[in-house]
C-alpha cells in the first residue's frame, strides 16, 4: 500500500514540477513574438502615447515581476486580458473551447476505432494481404502533412463532390472532414502500435495455453488480448488526444473551425500574447492532467506497475 501510495505522490509531484517548468518556458517564449505596442498601437503614436500604453499594459515591469504575477493570477484562474478583445483571456479560451473539444473528440474516436481495428487485423494475419494494406495506409498516414490531407479531402469531397462543408461549423457533416483530418495521423500511430503489442502477446504463454485448451480465436483476442494491452492503449490513446487537442491549429486554420487552435494563430500574428499564453498553458496543463489520469488508470489495469517492475 505504501508503494502503491508513493508512486502516486511521486507522479502528482513530478506533474506538478512539469507545469511550472512549462510556464516558464511560455512566459518566455511568448514574449518573442513581437512587441505588442509597437503591434496594437497607431504609426502615427507619439512617444508618450506609447509609453502610457505600455504602462497600461504593465509592460513597464521587469520580466521576473510580471511572471511570477502571471504566475500567481494563474493560479486562482485568472490569465489576464486580451489587448485586442478587451476581455478576460480564460472567458475567451472557453468560449472558443468546446469547437476544439469537439473536433479532438471525434479525431479521438475515428483514431481510435479504426486504428485498433487495422491494428488487430494486421496482428492476427500476419504478411497478408490485409497487413500489408493496413501497414501501407499507417505508413501514408504518418508521412502525409495535415495541412496536404485537409486541402486534398476539401478538393475531392466539398469542391469535387460537393459532399461535406469546406469551412465553418454549421452541423454534424461540416465536422467529418476536419476530423479525419486531425485523426488521420493518430489513427497511424494507434493501429502501428496495436499491430506490434497485439503480436507480441499472441506469443505470449497464457496465450498459448489458451489455443491449447481449445479457446476460440475470438474468444484469444478480445478477452485475452485486448485485456493485457489495455494498459498500453490506454496510455497511447490518452497521449493522442492531447496531441489532437493542443495540435489542432492547422486543422482549424485550414477549415475556419472557430476554436482554440485558430484564436491562437490570429493571437500571435496580433501580438495578443496574454492570448497565446493562456492557450499555451491550458493546453499544457491539460497535456500533464490527462496523462497524470492515464499513469493512474495503467497503474490500475496494469499488476507488473502495482508490483513495482
Amino acid at each position: 500500500m505504501l508503494l502503491h501510495a508513493g508512486y502516486l505522490i511521486n507522479r502528482v509531484i513530478q506533474a506538478i514540477v512539469c507545469i511550472v517548468g512549462v510556464s516558464v518556458i511560455i512566459f518566455s517564449i511568448t514574449h518573442l513574438i513581437g512587441d505588442p505596442v509597437q503591434l496594437l498601437m497607431p504609426a502615427e503614436a507619439s512617444e508618450a502615447d506609447r509609453l502610457a500604453y505600455e504602462k497600461a499594459l504593465g509592460l513597464d515591469r521587469p520580466a521576473i515581476e510580471r511572471y511570477f504575477l502571471f504566475l500567481s493570477n494563474a493560479v486562482v484562474g485568472d490569465l489576464g486580458e486580451s489587448y485586442r478583445f478587451n476581455m478576460p483571456v480564460l472567458e475567451l479560451v472557453l468560449d472558443r473551447f468546446p469547437a476544439t473539444l469537439e473536433l479532438a473528440l471525434a479525431a479521438t474516436a475515428l483514431a481510435v476505432v479504426l486504428g485498433v481495428g487495422t491494428g488487430i487485423l494486421s496482428a492476427v494475419r500476419p504478411g497478408s494481404f490485409w497487413d500489408k494494406f493496413f501497414e501501407l495506409f499507417a505508413l501514408s498516414g504518418m508521412a502525409a502533412p495535415t495541412f496536404w490531407v485537409g486541402i486534398m479531402l476539401i478538393m475531392v469531397f466539398s469542391v469535387d463532390l460537393g459532399l461535406f462543408p469546406s469551412s465553418g461549423r454549421s452541423g454534424p457533416l461540416s465536422l467529418v472532414l476536419p476530423a479525419v483530418t486531425l485523426g488521420w495521423y493518430s489513427t497511424a500511430v494507434i493501429s502501428r502500435m496495436t499491430r506490434s503489442t497485439m503480436l507480441e502477446t499472441l506469443g505470449a504463454d497464457f496465450v498459448r495455453t489458451a489455443v491449447l485448451k481449445g479457446a476460440p480465436g475470438r474468444v484469444i483476442i478480445f478477452r485475452h488480448c485486448l485485456k493485457y494491452i489495455l494498459p498500453t492503449l490506454v496510455t497511447i490513446v490518452s497521449l493522442q488526444f492531447v496531441m489532437l487537442l493542443a495540435g489542432a491549429v492547422i486543422t482549424e486554420t485550414i477549415f475556419a473551425w472557430p476554436g482554440i487552435g485558430r484564436l491562437l494563430i490570429q493571437s500571435a500574428y496580433g501580438g495578443d500574447y496574454p492570448v497565446v499564453q493562456g492557450i499555451t498553458l491550458i493546453c499544457s496543463v491539460l497535456f500533464v492532467l490527462i496523462q497524470l489520469f492515464a499513469d493512474v488508470v495503467q497503474f490500475i489495469l496494469d499488476p507488473r506497475i502495482r508490483q513495482g517492475q
